[in-house]
């Protein structure tokens, strides 16, 4: 065998466009449904970067029969003169150049979003065709790209009598594992925009899906009140504890902020932060200071209003928190990114300018709404004494973890295996499946946790109710983890963590969504950095076994069915016959294994969080008191998920 040589001509030295095409999730994160998603909303924050400096009011976003989208804007239109330090037009640099364009002058745009400034050009590397069409100083120029690369120089196509931006673009194929967008998905982001982003005009519209009148399926997102409407969109299946909402805006040392909050009845801390229309899902300097705000001036508040020592209660931060939603806004010239995803803000200047705004303003509503800080107060008295009984049911918790010496739960059939990256804890609905699997798994390394029938809503019970339930209890000691290292403090440790791969098995049923979703619930709510590490998954067990002969079909929905009916009703033989699965219980340990737990063969849909914002309130309407609505979604929405085979 020859030694292949090792020189300098191996080294290869990739610029701009050839390494975002070899290393696409450096630029957009992966090159699943997110990344393909995250294309669009590169070229929608070029729209919203000309809207935030004053030049654009409409954005049009259209999915195109081919599944090509086309992104439209008002703006004044990207200039199309030479550059004179490349030699090339400002359109073909902004379209071509990692790195190039107006976001980085000062003086054309004070504020921008969007991937740190890879933008447009990352989109058109990842395209096998976009054109871009600019209407500016009475015409229209247009050019055609190729995987980032322009085909001709521009040219000018025709006159214009209006100004903007037209981008379509086609996502390579090659390179995403799926090319098909999803309009919900592109909904909730362009939704948000708009609450981000008050007095845009935001429309979607999908060629794919007409009518019987010929029109296509499509939405219109307009915000005249921002983030208080922002609010009230997410608390939209919650109780609130008092009707108007707090809002508060102003700009300290050239940092805009602008804050939405209302508490409502529940027991969870709903807080959304932005910077420059970016979720900042890990938080960061801006939450800090609002966090920080909050405390301050509400104990301050209680202090001076309410006897606590006749209360017999001591407050922390986290109680203040308990029951609010808001939403944290902030505009940031040279924002600073950093942690695990570069989603948290590490400005230090912007702590101060939102502690200062959020200080004086929540001082003032407190002194003019007395009833509604009377509430507040009670709201928070009731956390604290809440917390204090969680604090203690959750310390039994932790006695009974795999560290603290009582052993695992006793329904737990755990796997041999020491090594969390490579273990799996398999979360069986009832003892029926649970003996199934327990025979059926690989022991090495699966870990199997019957659960008794439907476990605890926590989106409606206090903390210290969670921490009582028993089978939530089991869960918490089967993973390892523990709550609140810390006196008081909620934050989860995941140090310990036994398993690097959760998976919820139950019946391929409306009831087995429906225990799904509460598991799904608790995660969410009590775990959530668990779906953000990637460690959440749902089975998919098959609904239908199809036997002809000796040969077994399994089917995992009623069309999947109809499709191998047919095909075993064209050849030739004798007929076949069709068992539908009432539950996992029914299939046999091989046939469990076989479909659903050999990972050589298994199908899993992997848990993640695209949208925060819309996460927290389809949580919060799927836990609600409407039984159908929550049925319906789950229906409708099973089949959306990222593959995990």
């Amino acid at each position: 065998m020859s030694e292949k040589k090792y020189t300098a001509d191996s080294i290869q030295a990739l610029e701009g466009i050839e390494h975002v095409r070899m290393r696409p999730s450096m630029y957009i994160g992966d090159v699943g449904l997110r990344g393909l998603h995250h294309l669009v909303y590169e070229v929608v924050d070029n729209s919203i970067d000309e809207a935030l400096a004053g030049y654009c009011d409409r954005i049009d976003v259209i999915i195109e029969k081919d599944n090509s989208i086309t992104v439209k804007d008002n703006g004044r239109g990207i200039p199309v003169d030479i550059n004179t330090k490349t030699g090339l037009s400002a359109l073909e640099l902004v379209m071509t150049k990692i790195g190039a364009g107006g976001k980085f002058d000062k003086d054309s745009y004070k504020v921008s979003g969007g991937l740190h400034g890879v933008g447009v050009s990352c989109v058109n590397a990842l395209s096998t065709e976009l054109i871009a069409i600019v209407n500016r100083d009475g015409k229209q120029y247009k050019q055609v790209y190729s995987k980032g690369v322009a085909l001709a120089p521009v040219e000018v196509v025709g006159t214009s009598d209006h100004t903007g931006t037209f981008v379509t673009f086609t996502p390579d194929a090659t390179i995403f594992n799926d090319t098909e967008y999803n309009y919900d998905t592109l909904a909730a982001r362009l939704r948000e925009l708009s609450f981000l982003n008050k007095g845009i005009t935001i429309n979607l519209s999908d060629l794919r899906e007409i009518d019987e009148d010929g029109n296509p399926k499509s939405d219109t997102f307009y915000s005249e009140r921002g983030l208080e409407e922002f609010v009230e969109f997410i608390d939209g299946n919650r109780e609130p504890l008092m009707e108007e909402i707090i809002h508060m805006e102003g700009e300290v040392d050239n940092v805009p902020v602008e804050v939405a909050m209302r508490y409502n009845t529940s027991y969870t801390e709903n807080i959304h932060s932005y910077v420059n229309n970016i979720n900042t899902h890990e938080g960061g300097t801006h939450l800090t200071g609002f966090r920080r705000a909050l405390t301050r001036t509400l104990k301050k508040y209680a202090d001076e209003n309410i006897n606590l020592a006749k209360e017999k209660v001591e407050i922390t931060g986290d109680d203040f928190r308990e029951g609010l939603t808001a939403v944290v806004s902030v505009k940031v010239m040279e924002p600073q990114f950093e942690g695990q995803t570069k989603t948290k803000l590490g400005n230090s200047e912007v702590s101060s300018a939102v502690d200062k705004i959020v200080s004086e303003m929540l001082t003032n509503y407190l002194e003019e709404h007395p009833n509604e800080a009377k509430q507040i107060v009670q709201k928070v008295l009731l956390a604290a004494k809440a917390r204090q009984a969680a604090k203690k049911a959750r310390e039994l918790v932790q006695r009974k973890s795999p560290m603290g010496g009582s052993g695992l739960p006793g329904k737990l059939a755990d796997c041999s295996s020491r090594n969390a990256e490579e273990s799996e804890l398999f979360l069986v609905e009832g003892d029926s499946a649970g003996g199934t699997a327990k025979q059926g798994r690989d022991r090495m390394f699966q870990a199997i946790l019957p659960l008794r029938g439907k476990i605890l809503n926590v989106e409606k019970a206090m903390s210290y109710k969670v921490f009582e339930s028993e089978e939530i209890k089991n869960i918490y000691t089967a993973l390892g983890v523990s709550v609140g290292t810390e006196e008081d403090s909620k934050e989860l440790n995941l140090s310990k963590l036994r398993y690097h791969k959760v998976v919820i098995m139950t019946d391929a049923d409306v009831d087995g969504s429906h225990i799904t979703t509460l598991i799904l619930t608790f995660f969410f709510r009590y775990m959530k950095e668990m779906i953000e590490r990637g460690y959440i998954y749902i089975a998919t067990p098959p609904l239908y076994l199809l036997k002809k002969g000796n040969k077994e079909y399994y089917a995992w929905d009623d069309k999947h069915r109809e499709e191998i009916a047919t095909q075993l009703a064209n050849a030739q033989g004798k007929g076949f016959t069709v068992q539908r699965y009432k539950g996992l219980g029914e299939m046999n340990a091989e046939q469990l294994w076989d479909t659903t737990m050999n990972p050589e063969r298994r199908t899993l849909r992997q848990v993640t969080i695209n949208n925060a914002s819309e996460a927290d309130r389809i949580f919060s309407m799927l836990m609600g008191d409407d039984v159908p609505p929550r049925r319906e979604f789950i229906e409708k929405n099973a089949a959306y998920a990222n593959i995990d085979a």
